[in-house]
Parts: C-alpha cells; sequence; structure tokens
C-alpha cells in the first residue's frame, strides 16, 4: 500500500497518535504526514503511506484553510482553549463592523510572532520546554512574514467570533487569534480549530479513524 491517504483528526489526538494508530491498523511502519495538527484541532492530515511518504516533501508548502473559532474577553497563554485563561474585566464589545475592519490589518503579509507554547527552538531548547518552566518571554517568541489570503467572518455573537481563514504555509492560527483580540482591545484566544483543506486536498474527502480497516484505507489511497 503506497500512496496518500487523508484523515480527520478527531480533538484530544495529537498528529503522532494518528500515525501510530495507522502503523497498528495498516501493519506498515512507513507513515508519515504533512503538517501537524494542535491536539486541541481537528480536521485534514494528509498522510504518505509506504513510498507515498517520498510525495510529503512536495507539500511542506502549500495553503492551507481553517474554520476557527476565536473566544473574545479573554485570553490564553497557550493562545488555545488548553491554556490558563484569563477573563478580562468589562471589556468592550466591538460591532461587526470594527471586527471586519481590524481583520483588514491581516489580510495579506503581515508579521506574525509564534506563541511561547510551540515547537520553535531558542537556544537549542523548544519554547514550549521553556514556557512550562517559566523561562520564555515575549521576546523570545520569533516572528516572521506569513500570508493571510483570505479571512471572512462566518459567524460573531459575542464572545464568539467564527472565522474562515486561507493562509500560506507556517501561518499560526493560535497566534493570529491572540493578534485578533489585540486588535480589538478585548483579548482573544482559540476556542476551536478546524483544518479544511491542504493544498488541493479536502477534509470532506478524508476517512475517520473510527472504524478504519486496511481494505477500506486501500480504496481510498491516492
Amino acid at each position: 500500500m503506497d500512496g496518500l491517504l487523508l484523515i480527520d483528526k478527531p480533538i484530544g489526538w495529537t498528529s503522532h497518535d494518528v500515525v501510530a494508530k495507522l502503523r497498528g491498523i495498516l501493519k506498515i511502519r512507513a507513515i508519515g504526514h504533512a503538517g501537524t495538527l494542535d491536539p486541541f484541532a481537528t480536521g485534514l492530515l494528509v498522510l504518505g503511506i509506504g513510498k507515498g511518504t517520498k510525495r510529503l516533501t512536495a507539500l511542506v508548502g502549500v495553503d492551507k484553510a481553517y474554520l476557527a473559532t476565536v473566544r473574545l474577553g479573554a485570553t490564553s497563554d497557550t493562545f488555545d482553549k488548553d491554556g490558563v485563561i484569563l477573563e478580562l474585566s468589562e471589556p468592550s464589545v466591538p460591532t461587526r463592523e470594527q471586527i471586519e475592519s481590524a481583520l483588514d490589518q491581516f489580510r495579506g503579509d503581515y508579521e506574525q510572532f509564534a506563541p511561547l507554547h510551540s515547537a520553535k527552538k531558542i537556544g537549542g531548547k523548544k519554547l514550549y520546554d521553556l514556557a512550562r518552566a517559566g523561562k520564555a518571554t515575549e521576546e523570545m517568541r520569533p516572528k516572521k512574514q506569513v500570508t493571510i489570503d483570505a479571512i471572512e467572518i462566518i459567524d460573531y455573537a459575542w464572545p464568539n467570533l467564527v472565522i474562515d481563514v486561507k493562509c500560506g504555509s507556517g501561518t499560526y492560527i493560535r497566534s493570529l487569534a491572540d493578534d485578533i483580540g489585540r486588535a480589538l482591545g478585548t483579548g482573544g484566544y482559540c476556542l476551536e480549530l478546524r483544518r479544511s483543506k491542504v493544498g488541493d486536498f479536502d477534509v470532506k474527502d478524508a476517512l475517520t479513524l473510527e472504524g478504519l480497516t486496511p481494505d477500506i484505507a486501500a480504496k481510498h489511497i491516492l
């Protein structure tokens, strides 16, 4: 069995958990994935099976799409729901028009800082290890230019803002959620995150792990 397999990652699983599960189901050791998803996130993982792992390199820099729920009026030290949440006292409630205006600064290219709780390395140590040890500071957050091709407001009912984001590879949606909260003066973190696309691949074509068998997988190898 050689090729690509699309999996809809369930919440609470790491990307490595999905790889390990597939190795057990398919009895194949050579399995890798293109682009990690945080445990709290769900959605599309593109897996390389057997010789298909060689095709993953071509997917490293492709664009991606996400559906994200940004919780306004609070902050998180990890920029997501799994961190330490700090509710703001009496935050001002922005209108949809004010949010739309704030989003303009993120459309196109913008300089984004990686979360402190990320796998980026500083002095050979991962940032999340430094953060957990209380040794990480805001100044340590590495920055780089990222590209947001589109941000569309799908729904807004305070305090939850649902956005559809199409972006270049390497964009942290958690950081985007935090940046949106800062721009609005309300604080914000990523409450829910679902990856819908990786390049031309769509989550609607992905398989779930529940009930997955080698025969089913073989019929969906790309």
